[in-house]
């Protein structure tokens, strides 16, 4: 058999050399914003192997700013799928005095989606709002999650939104684009809760450097 990385560390720092050097090689005109951009948009690309999120991925001013902020003083996270639930690092959270939450399964969502008639993405929102704190909303998977926070007109910290697929993805991440809302956001079609979780570990691996740099 032939020999192969073994060491989790080792895997990731080749991973990442690599994707620096075919973009060096692929886009030689191409340049990062700032470093905090660039690590969010590499770990993206390390958890796809996909080169296009070089250019499909929006940051509204200040976004990574208002996440690091928030976080730091403990806000809540609220994802849409338990996928981009078990994605996050909950133990960097932890350290912050964060939590990371999806009611999507909750008995108390079920029942407000069976007599609202909504989906319970839009119903796991509408429970979210009624609690209180700071809010970080991180969707992967529901374009209806991202359309209904944006109808209750709620100003959270920020909003991770990268729902995929055909039906309403694209239009719900144009309207979030558009909306006012501090958020990272993905043209397009693409995304997905891996999309969604890495872009929450990205700014969570870069805050001790940040913070203490």
């Amino acid at each position: 058999m032939n020999d192969y990385i073994q060491q989790p560390q080792q895997i990731e720092q080749n991973s990442f050399e690599i994707i620096t050097r075919l973009i060096d090689e692929l886009r030689p005109d191409y340049h990062f914003v700032d470093a905090d951009q660039e690590a969010v948009i590499k770990r993206v690309i390390h958890t796809t192997a996909d080169f296009d999120w070089l250019d499909i991925l929006h940051f509204s001013p200040g976004v990574l700013s208002l996440i690091r902020g928030g976080i730091s003083r403990g806000c809540t996270l609220y994802t849409d799928t338990t996928m981009a639930l078990s994605g996050i690092n909950k133990t960097r959270l932890a350290q912050y005095g964060c939590e990371c939450r999806c009611y999507v399964s909750d008995p108390r969502v079920i029942q407000i989606a069976k007599d609202r008639q909504i989906t319970r993405s839009m119903a796991a929102v509408d429970l979210a709002l009624q609690e209180s704190g700071e809010k970080i909303f991180v969707f992967g998977n529901a374009p209806t999650a991202l359309f209904r926070l944006m109808e209750h007109q709620s100003a959270p910290i920020a909003v991770v939104g990268v729902p995929v697929g055909f039906v309403g993805a694209e239009e719900s991440k144009n309207a979030l684009i558009n909306s006012g809302l501090s958020c990272i956001a993905a043209k397009g079609r693409k995304g997905g809760s891996n999309i969604a979780a890495a872009i929450v570990n990205a700014i969570l691996y870069r805050m001790p450097e940040v913070t203490h740099g």
